[in-house]
C-alpha cells in the first residue's frame, strides 16, 4: 500500500493543504507564498524522497510566522498519517551533512513521543525577509505533530542560509532512513508493540 496523506488546515491565519507520499521520488510542488520556505521545503522533499505538494497562504502581511509554523503542522501529521502503525519501518535516522563551511546533524526517531532538541547558533536574524527563528517554530510544530523525537546540532558554520540549508537537507535524508522499509523486521519496531 502505498504511504500518502493529506491534510489541510483552515484558520482565520492560514490555509494550508499538503499532500505527501512517503516512497516518492522526491517530487515536489511547492507555493508557500514565502520564497525561502519553498527553497527548504523543496530540498527537503528531495533528500528525502517524499514527494510534496504544499499549497499554503496566510496573512503574512503581519510576518510569516503563521504561515511557516502551520505548515510545519500540516507537514507532521501528514507523515504521522501516512506512516500508520510504522509497521516494517526503521524508526531511526541520522545524517552529519556539510554545506560548505556549515556541517550539521540531523536525527530523528519515529518514537511517538514529540520532542525537539534545537542547537542551531544563526547569527543573522533573516535571510532575505524570512525570520530565522521561524526554523525552530517550523521543526517544533513537525516534531509536535508527527510525533517525533528530532535533534538537530550545529557542529560548525557562519552563513545563516548555509546553517539554515543543511539542517533541512540533513532532516531530510534522516527522514528518509527513517521512514524506509527495514528488509529485517516487518513488524513495529519496538519492544513495546506500538509507536
Amino acid at each position: 500500500m502505498p504511504k500518502i496523506a493529506e491534510v489541510k488546515r483552515k484558520t482565520g491565519e492560514t490555509d494550508v493543504t499538503v499532500g505527501i507520499k512517503l516512497d516518492g521520488e522526491g517530487r515536489y510542488d511547492i507555493s508557500t507564498t514565502v520564497g525561502f520556505l519553498d527553497h527548504m521545503l523543496a530540498l527537503m522533499s528531495r533528500h528525502s524522497l517524499i514527494d510534496m505538494e504544499i499549497r499554503a497562504a496566510g496573512d503574512t502581511q503581519v510576518d510569516f510566522h503563521h504561515l511557516t509554523e502551520d505548515t510545519g503542522i500540516c507537514i507532521g501529521q501528514a507523515i504521522a498519517k501516512a506512516l500508520g502503525d510504522k509497521r516494517g519501518i526503521r524508526r531511526y535516522g541520522s545524517c552529519l551533512l556539510p554545506m560548505d563551511e556549515a556541517l550539521v546533524m540531523s536525527a530523528i526517531d519515529l518514537s511517538g513521543r514529540p520532542y525537539l532538541a534545537y542547537n542551531l547558533d544563526i547569527r543573522r536574524r533573516k535571510v532575505g525577509d524570512f525570520d530565522t527563528e521561524l526554523v525552530q517554530e517550523f521543526f517544533q510544530a513537525l516534531a509536535n505533530n508527527s510525533a517525533a523525537t528530532i535533534h538537530l546540532k550545529q557542529l560548525n558554520g557562519r552563513n545563516a542560509h548555509h546553517i539554515i540549508e543543511a539542517a533541512f537537507k540533513g532532516f531530510g535524508r534522516a527522514l528518509r532512513q527513517a521512514i524506509e522499509p527495514d528488509p529485517r523486521n516487518s513488524d513495529i519496531p519496538s519492544t513495546k508493540g506500538s509507536l
